[in-house]
């Protein structure tokens, strides 16, 4: 892997690599998709969990496309965590949940409600309200309306910080920017999000409803109350791959691994949408079989795409930005 490494870095070029146009075209159309989907949701007005879902789906799909970022605006307030608090193995946020279905109405205006539990709020705790796995203790029409504005108000702050915080990526090692000395340190910030990304898949939303050979743990997969769980996958590799592709478009090796995997994932989706089916010897192969493939990106976009990029072959997605 690093001899397929050094070999490619001769015929390579850090000017391959387009922050510009990861910015432009992807990270801030991703946040605007978000922000209308979540003000569309916010807007509707009923209750009624058959009549909300779809457009949560809408919203949970826009998000997926930039849930692998962990820089600039996102970061503020703990706003990522608050839009999307998984995973939750104390489940915290039902717990939560229930204190604010029973206690004081006060919790739910806007400002006070903006200060509960990140694991109460967002995308995760909508789930819960519409996909309910026991009855609720109360009614929780009040509560759903406070988690959708609160929902539209993060996304819309995290669209509008877009702004300001892309043109400090696109102004990289120019006077006076001090949050990216060089335009390596922006290529390298965005290249730690794409690896951090597919850990993240792998380890995480494959690795945790995996569990071990002895003890699968198919109650761990992300979004299984709403069947999301393989759709996760899917549309994260899909916007990890848009990524890869703008930022340094003559990356063949690593776009094909992205292919392989999607493929593999979009098969998965039609036969174990939940992954529950690692519960059982067959379908546990299929859920390795699709992390291998995702662990496979990476290590190939470590080979491919860091000569290219001009960070070190030594980059760990671990590192950060």
């Amino acid at each position: 892997m690093r001899a397929l490494a050094l070999a490619l870095c001769l015929i390579a070029s850090p000017a391959l690599a387009d922050v510009a146009e990861v910015v432009t075209t992807q990270i801030r159309p991703a946040h605007a998709r978000f922000a209308a989907a979540t003000a569309d949701l916010a807007a509707i007005d009923t209750c009624d969990a058959a009549t909300l879902q779809p457009a949560f789906h809408t919203a949970y799909d826009t998000w997926m496309g930039l849930s692998y970022l962990h820089l600039g605006p996102v970061e503020q307030d703990g706003r990522g965590l608050a839009i999307a608090f998984w995973p939750d193995p104390k489940s915290l946020g039902a717990k939560a949940q229930r204190g604010l279905l029973t206690g004081d109405a006060a919790a739910l205006t806007p400002a006070n409600f903006a200060q509960q539990s990140v694991a109460a709020r967002g995308l995760t705790g909508l789930e819960r309200l519409l996909y309910p796995a026991d009855p609720l203790p109360a009614d929780p029409c009040p509560l759903i309306r406070a988690t959708t504005r609160d929902l539209a108000r993060m996304a819309s702050a995290i669209d509008a910080g877009w702004g300001p915080f892309g043109d400090l990526l696109l102004t990289a090692g120019d006077p006076g920017n001090t949050s990216f000395l060089s335009k390596t340190e922006a290529r390298q910030a965005l290249f730690t999000q794409l690896a951090a990304g597919l850990e993240y898949i792998a380890d995480q939303r494959l690795g945790r409803p995996l569990g071990t050979f002895d003890k699968p743990r198919p109650e761990r997969a992300e979004a299984r109350a709403s069947g999301r769980s393989v759709r996760h996958v899917i549309l994260s590799l899909v916007a990890l791959r848009d990524m890869a592709a703008a930022l340094n478009p003559a990356s063949p090796l690593t776009l094909a691994a992205f292919d392989r995997a999607i493929d593999a994932a979009t098969r998965l989706a039609d036969d174990d949408p939940a992954l529950q089916g690692v519960a059982a010897p067959q379908g546990r192969l299929k859920v390795e079989i699709l992390q291998q493939d995702v662990r496979a990106i990476r290590d190939t976009a470590l080979a491919e795409m860091v000569p290219a990029l001009g960070v070190g072959l030594g980059f760990n997605a671990q590192d950060g930005d």
